[in-house]
């Protein structure tokens, strides 16, 4: 019998089959998506071609059919959430959102379906989880109860960051790859001392050390807001990423192509497929592709007993039914994809598997307490007084503001941690530079920049005055992102649509989602900072809000009416919790279900709590700890 079977080969399931893998331990990876190529040509190309430059363009499943219309979620065999679906037209429309949404606004975050998983078009930031993200109750039991009056069920995690994750976090850090300096990143007691990461840091870019001087001399308050007065200063530092800043793992440094989204077009960026390899090469591991698991089987014991799958051909035609049977098993979906698994595995428990149904008052945890770091965007130009800050070169971040990360203010509303972008508004226009260009090609005023010609129409320019006016506007375009922690609210929640079915005949996920006022404040916190830091700089604030964003809201905050919006970070958390008991959660600190004592649960649905801290290198420090354990049960 095989040893463990691994739903899903992201970066959760890369990391734990390569370590099983070392041990000698026989897996079996079922992985919903295409078989992973010998190289990036195919991903390249498809991107190239792609009249949509979004982050899943260059990965299957295509996003339009033959007729050029967007693919109906309904004919995909391994369906996924894309950045085209979540338009003001897109979100609610079941023939184009694979996720039914239902809630009172969009769940904005998009993943994938592949060999690699999301982890494919990730950023690679790779920041560790502050110690207190792992005990937000220690702002008081009274805080708590507040908060869970509100709606929102706070919750510690078991496991605390000295004692039992540190160590992990170097051993992810080795296994990815990340560069940074310990001395940099040691401003919120991370207890680095003489650890060193395994590269130096990425250099800073010159938006990010105009930003650093903007910052000079400057009460954080006076950017910040009253809340944060006790902080002493804020300052510009690398971000962690897992990015080579030397050759390291048999890959070479980044070239600065500045296209992190959605692939690094020479590897420099970590990716699972390279663990992926690694796992295939000790001869223990081998993956089914084109294997999307249906339900997970119990034996009379109660544990699991075996995994159901459909799989499909190239054509996206169903083929074959068929189950595989473990000792352990290991689902290492995402926060969606996970509890959805879990809850069409309802044939032996009504509620479905790990999802607790023995008392009458007991409503079950899977699906529940969604989360996201909902993601403030601000744009705008620098003074064309100064010298330009050249973007669209290097990684497309390498520093930000990380003091905001935690405080005392997270007694009222959430923390938040400032991205700078180097990709100018390639992101936030949708295609930059070539929107701008467009714009003073054909007198167009798409970007909001062409609005000065002499008969106050948008200018048409060509030649040298094209060339001209280009250079000035681009050379001076920056982008600031806010990632805002969000509460664990069980209102927030994947359940299965009992109306809509996918191209293999499974029913597809329906979310519902909403914002709490604690997070709300974070985000117009995040808004008055970005108002601030465009003032600190000179510059011109170009962010714009559409009337008809499915996103927006207004909020009083600080004395000030506050409208904003959020985007989805694509970091999918909490579905299915980590906790102390089946009284609290889905899983334990070593992410075995409760119910089910050979039945793994890996990834960021095991968060109790979101933090601000992109979630992967917490879910690679997590998945190598789960591995040990299930090595020494083995």
């Amino acid at each position: 019998m095989t040893d463990v079977v691994i739903v899903g080969a992201g970066v959760a399931g890369a990391l734990i089959a390569h370590k099983l893998g070392k041990a000698g331990k026989q897996v079996v990876i079922l992985e919903a998506g295409a078989a992973i190529p010998p190289n990036i040509n195919a991903y390249m190309e498809r991107f190239y071609k792609s009249d949509a430059k979004v982050p899943e363009s260059p990965y299957t499943p295509e996003l339009f059919d033959k007729t050029g219309k967007m693919a109906d979620p309904k004919d995909v065999p391994a369906g996924r959430q894309n950045a085209l679906m979540l338009s003001a037209e897109n979100w609610q429309e079941p023939a184009v959102s694979y996720a039914i949404q239902k809630g009172k606004r969009p769940f904005a975050s998009t993943y994938e379906r592949i060999g690699g998983g999301t982890s494919m078009h990730w950023l690679g930031t790779s920041l560790r989880l502050l110690p207190s993200d792992f005990k937000m109750e220690a702002l008081g039991s009274d805080w708590v109860e507040m908060q869970r009056g509100l709606g929102s069920d706070w919750m510690d995690w078991p496991i605390a960051y000295d004692d039992d994750l540190k160590k992990h976090y170097a051993d992810a850090e080795a296994q990815l790859g990340v560069s940074a300096d310990a001395a940099e990143q040691d401003y919120l007691k991370l207890g680095l001392g003489s650890y060193e990461y395994p590269m130096p840091g990425i250099p800073l870019s010159l938006l990010d050390q105009t930003v650093a001087a903007s910052l000079k001399g400057k009460k954080p308050e006076s950017l910040a807001g009253p809340d944060v007065a006790p902080l002493a200063e804020l300052v510009v530092r690398s971000t962690p990423a897992a990015r080579n800043s030397r050759p390291y793992q048999g890959r070479r440094a980044c070239a600065g192509n500045t296209n992190c989204i959605p692939i690094c077009p020479i590897q420099a960026k970590y990716d699972p497929t390279i663990t992926l390899n690694d796992a295939l090469s000790t001869g223990n591991v081998t993956i089914m592709y084109q294997t999307v698991a249906s339900e997970v089987r119990l034996g009379e014991n109660g544990n699991a007993n075996e995994i159901k799958y459909k799989q499909y051909g190239a054509d996206g035609r169903p083929t074959t039914d068929g189950s595989i049977a473990a000792k352990i098993f290991v689902l290492a979906g995402n926060a969606i994809e996970t509890p959805r698994l879990l809850l069409m595995s309802n044939k032996q428990i009504d509620k479905g598997v790990a999802n607790d149904n023995r008392k009458s008052d007991h409503k079950g945890f899977v699906g529940k307490y969604l989360m996201d770091h909902p993601y403030y965007v601000a744009w705008g130009l620098t003074d064309p007084a100064k010298d330009p800050v050249f973007p669209y070169r290097g990684p497309l971040s390498t520093g930000g503001i990380e003091d905001l990360r935690d405080g005392p203010f997270r007694k009222d509303r959430a923390a938040y941690r400032v991205e700078i972008g180097n990709e100018g508004w390639n992101f936030v226009i949708g295609g930059d530079p070539n929107i701008t260009a467009l714009d003073f090609v054909n007198g167009a005023n798409v970007t909001g920049v062409n609005k000065g010609g002499a008969n106050g129409l948008p200018e048409t320019l060509v030649g040298k005055d094209l060339a001209t006016k280009l250079n000035a506007m681009i050379s001076r375009q920056i982008r600031f992102g806010f990632l805002i922690e969000q509460t664990p609210d069980a209102s927030n929640a994947v359940t299965l649509s009992t109306e809509f079915k996918d191209g293999l005949g499974l029913w597809r996920p329906e979310i519902k989602y909403d914002l709490s006022t604690y997070t709300r404040k974070g985000l117009a916190a995040a808004k008055q900072m970005a108002d601030a830091l465009f003032d600190a700089m000179g510059a011109t604030q170009l962010t714009a809000i559409a009337e008809n964003d499915p996103t927006a809201f207004t909020i009083d905050f600080n004395g000030k009416s506050t409208r904003v919006n959020y985007l989805g970070a694509g970091h999918m958390m909490g579905t299915y919790r980590m906790g102390t008991s089946e009284d609290n959660s889905v899983v334990d600190a070593d992410q075995c279900a409760h119910m089910h004592r050979n039945l793994y649960l890996v990834g960021s649905g095991t968060f109790p709590t979101a933090g601000t801290a992109n979630p992967t290198l917490t879910i690679a420090a997590l998945c190598l700890r789960t591995a040990e354990k299930i090595i020494a049960r083995l």
